[in-house]
């Protein structure tokens, strides 16, 4: 079957397949009934009163001493575990308890007797260290750590602790005069230094209260002439300003005018072109139309005139080419086909018939009509 168990306690399982035995802190574990055993012991921390009463110390003054331990089973260290459980098993928190307190009550007897009182009693953290080291590396073997341990009370029956006490306390209140005394002068320079230091630091402040005051008056008339000239600058550029502003308004104006009368020249110059333009095509236009129109009949004329007379030198000029062999000839023979007259009417009647046939010679030779040359009417334009 199974058994658990808390974080506080660990089992321990031994008999048939447990060797060496199982041991478990805070789990659970299968056990065989019958030929296997479970054990339990207990993790919790155990609080200890340890009490060493008369313990001559290394001067041989009984004292008392009452510390307080915290110690427990490791149960997170197998080793440890182990050990305790080889010693521990089977026995109560309060024998484990007794056991660990037996062992701790023995070192702190130890550390005492080679301590003074005064050791003891003025470093109690020192005693304290070395009950907690000694204790630790021997309750170790047993399986137990100390958690802690504290000197709670000191005291014996000799009153040597009182007697200590009241050497300690003489010299405390001796001290303490002594103390309040110096407490007393101190503060009394103190005072007086306080007081001179007030009187001087009124007096700072009184003069740094009129070096203020000055600072301001300067100030204030520093900044009332700034003022005033700002005032007097604006006031001047203002008046400036109205002044360019007026001046801009008037070139404005004259700019205005300028504009007007240029518009005004613009309107008379279109008026002036457009009078031209009437008046070109009214007088101008029907003038130069009708001069333009004689100058044409006169290029016409002209060219007529000119046309006709190179006509007329060219009929002259080819019926001398055609009369020109006829003027170099010494004399003329006429052969007759032998039909018709005979004789000078046989020659005056063939040179007639030539003449006839000449004007359409020469237009063939030349493309010159002598015939419309002589009669060409003369054309208008």
């Amino acid at each position: 079957m199974f058994f658990t168990c808390g974080p506080n306690e660990a089992m321990v399982v031994s008999g048939f397949c447990r060797s060496p035995p199982v041991m478990v802190a805070g789990g659970r574990v299968f056990v065989l009934p019958c030929i296997q055993q479970i054990q339990r012991i207990s993790l919790n921390t155990l609080t200890l009163n340890v009490k060493s009463e008369k313990v001559y110390t290394r001067h041989g003054v009984p004292i008392s001493v009452t510390g307080i331990a915290q110690v427990k089973i490791q149960g997170q260290n197998k080793e440890m575990l182990a050990a305790a459980c080889q010693m521990f098993l089977g026995k109560t928190e309060a024998e484990i308890a007794h056991i660990a307190l037996e062992t701790l009550e023995g070192h702190q007897r130890a550390i005492m007797a080679h301590m003074t009182v005064e050791e003891i009693y003025k470093d109690r953290q020192k005693f304290s260290e070395q009950v907690f080291k000694v204790a630790s590396s021997d309750l170790v073997n047993m399986g137990i750590s100390v958690v802690s341990y504290t000197l709670k009370d000191i005291h014996d029956d000799q009153d040597y602790l009182h007697s200590l006490g009241k050497a300690r306390t003489a010299q405390v209140q001796k001290d303490a005069r002594i103390g309040e005394a110096e407490a007393k002068r101190d503060a009394g320079i103190r005072e007086a230094k306080a007081k001179q230091e007030k009187v001087s630091a009124q007096y700072l402040s009184e003069i740094e209260m009129a070096k203020a005051q000055r600072d301001y008056e300067l100030k204030k008339a520093a900044y009332d002439i700034e003022v005033n000239t700002r005032r007097a600058q604006a006031d001047l550029a203002y008046q400036l300003q109205v002044a360019k502003t007026k001046q801009q308004i008037e070139e404005q104006r004259v700019q205005v005018q300028v504009v007007e009368r240029a518009q005004q020249v613009a309107v008379q110059e279109q008026e002036i072109a457009r009078r031209e333009k009437e008046l070109e095509a009214r007088v101008r236009k029907p003038a130069e139309a009708e001069r333009y129109r004689l100058e044409r009949l006169a290029e016409a004329e002209k060219s007529q005139l000119i046309m006709q007379a190179e006509a007329e030198a060219e009929s002259v000029r080819v019926a001398e080419e055609i009369s020109g062999p006829l003027t170099s000839a010494n004399k003329i023979t006429l052969v007759s086909s032998g039909s018709g007259a005979m004789g000078a009417a046989k020659v005056t009647g063939e040179v007639l018939d030539i003449l006839s046939h000449l004007p359409e010679s020469v237009e063939r030779l030349t493309g010159v009509s002598i015939s419309q040359v002589n009669h060409k009417p003369l054309r208008t334009a």
